[in-house]
């Protein structure tokens, strides 16, 4: 599937890879969590970004959702359009992708014009 770059970059990182990527003529999509509840793995404003390859730096749960994330990002990249995801346990997806912490988070997910 897709290639992580270093998992515990920071947002700065995050941001000057998206950056980077995006000089070098690369299409990149930003997820940002924007609500966490109860037992959320990763904190408000946690980011991950992706280029058009699959590669992703940061993290937006630790582990948990990045796969399903990545492939919101690529899908964002080819349509143009942003999308709210929503996690939890609750939710039949969450336990497919590996949110069993208990907690609910929504991610934000936009194309990088």
């Amino acid at each position: 599937m897709s290639q992580a770059l270093p998992f515990d970059s920071g947002a700065a990182d995050v941001l000057a890879t998206a950056a980077s990527w995006k000089a070098q003529g690369k299409k990149v999509a930003l997820a940002t969590v924007v609500t966490t509840w109860g037992s959320s793995p990763r904190p408000q404003g946690s980011q991950l970004a992706i280029d058009d390859t699959g590669a992703f730096v940061g993290s937006v749960s630790g582990g948990c959702i990045e796969g399903a994330v990545v492939k919101e990002g690529l899908a964002a990249m080819k349509d143009g359009k942003p999308r709210l995801l929503d996690f939890g346990v609750s939710d039949e997806q969450a336990w497919d992708v590996g949110l069993a912490c208990g907690g609910k988070v929504q991610v934000f997910v936009e194309p990088v014009e």
